[in-house]
């Protein structure tokens, strides 16, 4: 098994403390409305370490397992550990999501993801370029969302 390391980033202008709400604690109210491929995130568990964040999509799911949450400087680490992302060579991937603030009033948020593979397969970063690309859309939408609607996650 080889581990396979990527790094994005994206710059938005909403506050890290309401992306973090909304990518992270209250993603069960705000993703289906932003992506119409979302049918529902649901969390089992108390929504804390452990818990798992199962998002049903139009297409298929994917569970994510809990890892670290720190709500006061917007820190979160998950698992995808079951869906149809995951496929012959990739066995589990871990994410670490960092909000910090941006000098201008919005924020950045970096994402370190962690592609552990089954076997000797090698990663490029183009055979994961196509779903880097669609959470980053997601995430761009969801920013919009936010400055469309100033009461959410407020």
């Amino acid at each position: 098994m080889g581990v396979f390391s990527f790094f994005h980033e994206l710059k938005t202008n909403v506050s890290p403390k309401r992306m973090f709400k909304a990518l992270i604690t209250d993603n069960h109210d705000v993703l289906p409305k932003v992506s119409p491929s979302i049918k529902s995130v649901e969390t089992i568990g108390d929504g804390g370490v452990g818990s798992i964040k199962l998002t049903n999509f139009s297409d298929g799911y994917m569970k994510n397992r809990v890892d670290f949450v720190d709500a006061e400087n917007y820190v979160s680490k998950f698992t995808l550990v079951e869906g149809d992302a995951l496929d012959d060579k990739v066995e589990k991937v871990c994410y670490e999501m960092k909000f910090e603030d941006s000098k201008d009033g919005g924020c950045v948020i970096k994402i370190t993801s962690d592609y552990y593979t089954k076997g000797d397969v090698v990663l490029k970063e183009e055979d994961v370029n196509a779903g880097q690309d669609h959470a980053m859309g997601l995430y761009k939408a969801c920013a919009d969302y936010l400055v469309a609607n100033p009461h959410v996650c407020a």
